[in-house]
């Protein structure tokens, strides 16, 4: 039997969160490769016995080779207050990456503006506001050093296409495995090691009466014995920190 290429991590009658395997593609592109939110789907109609169309919307993405944590909304209702949630950044995006080189900074804020190329499907970073660029701000730290190579924990203030990948790369610490930013060389499967750890925000769907449900997603690291090395360095202190940029 083929391994799915997700785990759940959250589901309720309005959200579907799930922890995604690096290489499989979130939503459709030019290759016509499966995509998560088709086999996702195929999951919630067999698990509740749907007729027809099953409603699935995307809240947000994970570019294919990164792995982690992805919204989905399974009513229109909950889709639309969720998107209205990342719009508003009322969200807390907590990520890992590992890099080979150490960044400047033990922990800084990085603000830069991005232009993307849609036919290279790549983004080039600038230090300076450009005719069609978009700002990027995120804040990152290190966690620490495990065999020569830096575990991150990034932040990301805004929602960019690339965004921590460019971000890091233009800083001098390109992503392991990230070879369309700068790192040496490929790995396996052509993943990267960037990892969408954890999520927090408000259930966008208040109950009659019920104080505000928060929802606190933590998603495993990938089956890898690389990453596996660095979860010794995991630091559980984050449910209130950096609330500050997020909550508005």
């Amino acid at each position: 039997m083929k391994k799915k290429p997700y785990q759940v991590v959250y589901e309720d009658n309005h959200l579907l969160i799930v922890n995604k395997d690096p290489g499989i593609l979130v939503q459709g592109d030019r290759t016509g490769d499966t995509t998560l939110l088709d086999v996702l789907k195929d999951y919630v109609k067999e698990k509740y016995n749907k007729p027809g169309e099953v409603f699935l919307g995307l809240v947000h993405r994970l570019d294919r080779p990164v792995s982690g944590l992805v919204v989905f909304a399974r009513t229109s209702k909950a889709l639309e207050r969720m998107n209205e949630i990342f719009r508003k950044r009322q969200v807390q995006k907590t990520y890992w990456a590992v890099v080979r080189h150490k960044p400047p900074k033990d922990a800084d804020k990085l603000i830069n503006w991005l232009i993307k190329d849609e036919q290279k499907n790549q983004v080039t970073v600038y230090d300076y506001e450009v005719p069609n660029s978009q700002k990027a701000e995120l804040s990152y730290r290190i966690l620490g050093k495990i065999n020569e190579h830096y575990l991150l924990e990034v932040n990301p203030i805004t929602g960019r296409p690339h965004q921590i990948r460019s971000q890091l790369a233009h800083m001098g610490s390109p992503i392991r495995g990230d070879v369309k930013y700068g790192y040496d060389r490929a790995v396996a499967d052509k993943k990267i090691y960037l990892h969408a750890r954890r999520l927090y925000f408000i259930h966008p769907v208040k109950q009659a009466g019920a104080p505000d449900r928060p929802i606190i997603c933590k998603a495993g690291l990938p089956n890898d014995p690389f990453w596996e090395e660095f979860l010794d360095l995991d630091d559980e202190n984050y449910k209130d920190k950096n609330m500050d940029f997020t909550f508005e």
